[in-house]
């Protein structure tokens, strides 16, 4: 039985990822990276158990791997284009508005480094709820402009019209700092809670535009003692967390 000892930085990453889906009901939770899949295997553990995990292919999948079902592309597309899934993606640039940039940096005719290509990120963003994971939070990911509109934002969303609004919702960008959603008047990045040890300066100095920033600014919330234990013995039993964001 795990103790509560101090919690680490990865492991506020881990709660705060989790939160993500909460109160989502039965949708397919769609998580992109190491910390997102601890959270989404978390939040179905305890408060969001209607939540349908995939293995990443044609199944869907219980907690311990056991095949709950099958899911054929056609049916997977519904669910994509319907709304019926909340996908948690990465981003090598994300601005104010939630654009977001996976694809190149620099020109698109002529790009210093090229990335991975914008992949399914303009048919999640109109079609499914999307959050972010950004393991390193500094100015070179939260940019006044991306380079590229991968993940649509909210401005650009809006522009488009009904048709791309009807499913776009960006609930929230976990990094390694803290939690920012989009729940302003103009839908600009707000600061919504820190992580322990960090402050509204820190946040300020590692961001490429000014964030919103309340009066007073609420810490991630603490895992329970049960939160912990699962955490550490059951979903991530060595530690892999610690690698991606250092105690």
């Amino acid at each position: 039985m795990t103790t509560m000892t101090t919690v680490t930085r990865a492991e506020y990453c881990v709660i705060a990822c989790a939160e993500a889906w909460r109160d989502n009901g039965e949708v397919l939770a769609s998580p992109m990276g190491l910390i997102p899949g601890f959270g989404a295997r978390l939040a179905k553990r305890t408060f969001a158990p209607d939540l349908l995990l995939t293995d990443g292919e044609a199944m869907l999948v219980d907690l311990d791997g056991t095949v709950e079902g099958w899911l054929p592309y056609r049916q997977h597309l519904a669910m994509v284009t319907g709304g019926k899934r909340h996908v948690m993606m990465g981003a090598s640039q994300i601005d104010r508005y939630g654009n977001q940039n996976i694809s190149c940096i620099g020109d698109w005719a002529q790009p210093k480094r090229q990335l991975l290509g914008v992949r399914g990120a303009p048919v999640n963003t109109l079609n499914n709820p999307t959050s972010y994971w950004i393991p390193k939070h500094s100015r070179r990911v939260f940019v006044e402009h991306v380079d590229m509109v991968s993940g649509v934002g909210y401005q650009r969303a809006a522009e488009a019209g009904p048709s791309a609004t009807r499913y776009h919702r960006l609930p929230r960008v976990v990094t390694n700092l803290g939690v920012f959603d989009f729940e302003t008047p103009d839908h600009a990045m707000r600061l919504a809670s820190l992580h322990p040890g960090v402050t509204v300066d820190e946040v300020a100095e590692a961001t490429g535009f000014a964030l919103v920033v309340p009066d007073d600014v609420p810490r991630t919330r603490e895992p329970s003692a049960h939160e912990l234990e699962l955490i550490r013995e059951v979903i991530d039993p060595r530690a892999l967390r610690d690698r991606e964001v250092p105690a």
